[in-house]
């Protein structure tokens, strides 16, 4: 029996029998056989077209459209109902409350059309996610961000007070669908007008090839001062099934290759100085480095030559390299700019009010600047999109950061 068995075997049965209470909500509202028999069309086709795919797509063909279009179709079905029976389980545990009084008070009663307020109320309740996923996938997978970070440190060199510094991460381009929205995106960049340009990993999903027809697109960034860049996690290829090592190794040294063809400098634990008006600062990029797999990232490596007294900007794919190996680091990394997490890519966000995703349970830093020991890093949400072929809340960002001498 294949290990992934069991654990199937039980998702089906909570899938079932979620599936089975929420149905009991239309019943309640509707006696229309088409809406009933609809609802549970949908949830068979959704079921069906994502366990016919898990079962039937390639590995060595990486993570496909066909395959994020499954997970999306899948999460549209299902997250709703969670809404739902949330809104249901309150009604049924109001119920045995009101059960377990009436057997010691004969004045108690059920409340009549209690049930059918009930079944109204989850179903608005789930028509709000169902419309968000929606959403995220047709529109807000492209809803690009700017935001704005001006941070001050008394150790800069006066040279670049005022520097600008643009931040993307976490392109995905075999992922892309709509090169009109990429293009916008690359002007939105460029109409920023910062000083130097970085991006911090994951320029695929899994294959050199699918950044092919997106080259001349990213050829057309611009930085005066210069564009640097880093790999991520996908950029090693370990998440497709490879005939040989020497395929992986192959593509492994073409996805590097596309960093110079779009006018990239790639950092592959290494450093570079860049300099102003005779001061200088220093640019250090690692390689991946995650916490519990590939950890290529090698930061004494990168940062040989550097001096601990230099102001130091850090590129490291990961914010958990962040976390435990850069923060409390004597050496001194002023700010690390990371990406990865995608903020799961789901959300709510208010400023202000809530920042929220699920990615908070899994990563510290999940989105946003956060600062500690007077160190900081920038937890870009990613430029492109993965495995959910959208966004609901936790939109594509590009980070504009201003350096100011304290």
């Amino acid at each position: 029996m294949p290990r992934w068995f069991i654990p199937l075997l039980i998702l089906s049965v909570l899938f079932f029998v979620l599936e089975i209470y929420a149905f009991q909500a239309i019943k309640t509202l509707t006696k229309n056989k088409l809406i009933r028999y609809g609802w549970l069309l949908f949830s068979v086709v959704a079921y069906g077209y994502f366990l016919y795919t898990m079962f039937t797509y390639d590995r060595g063909n990486g993570q496909t459209r066909e395959f994020q279009w499954a997970v999306g179709i899948l999460l549209i079905a299902l997250i709703p109902k969670i809404f739902m029976i949330i809104a249901l389980l309150s009604e049924d545990v109001f119920r045995i409350l009101q059960k377990g009084v009436s057997l010691f008070s004969s004045e108690t009663k059920p409340l009549a059309g209690r049930r059918k307020f009930m079944s109204q109320i989850a179903l608005g309740l789930a028509a709000i996610p169902f419309a968000s996923l929606l959403y995220g996938i047709f529109k807000g997978k492209y809803n690009y961000k700017v935001l704005k970070y001006q941070l001050t440190f008394k150790d800069l060199p006066e040279a670049f007070d005022g520097f600008t510094i643009s931040h993307i991460t976490d392109i995905h381009s075999g992922s892309f669908d709509n090169k009109e929205k990429i293009e916008y995106a690359v002007d939105l960049i460029n109409q920023q007008k910062s000083d130097i340009l970085f991006f911090t990993g994951d320029i695929v999903n899994n294959f050199a090839s699918e950044m092919d027809e997106w080259i001349p697109s990213f050829s057309k960034l611009e930085a005066p001062m210069g564009k640097y860049s880093i790999l991520g996690n996908h950029d090693y290829g370990d998440y497709s099934d490879w005939k040989t090592p020497e395929a992986k190794a192959k593509n492994f040294e073409a996805v590097k290759e596309i960093h110079p063809k779009i006018g990239f400098d790639l950092l592959l634990n290494e450093n570079r100085y860049i300099e102003k008006d005779g001061q200088k600062i220093a640019l250090i990029g690692v390689e991946n480095w995650g916490k519990g797999f590939n950890q290529a990232g090698d930061l004494q490596k990168a940062s040989e030559g550097v001096n601990k007294e230099d102001f130091k900007i850090l590129l490291s794919h990961d914010p958990s390299h962040w976390e435990n190996k850069v923060k409390q680091n004597d050496f001194n990394y002023h700010l690390t700019l990371s990406g990865h997490t995608h903020g799961l890519q789901f959300g709510i966000e208010i400023p202000g009010f809530i920042k929220w995703s699920p990615a908070k349970y899994v990563y510290k830093q999940w989105a946003g600047l956060y600062e500690e020991f007077g160190r900081y890093v920038n937890v870009n949400r990613g430029f492109g999109y993965h495995a959910f072929p959208g966004r609901v809340g936790i939109w594509p960002e590009i980070t504009v950061i201003e350096l100011k001498k304290g």
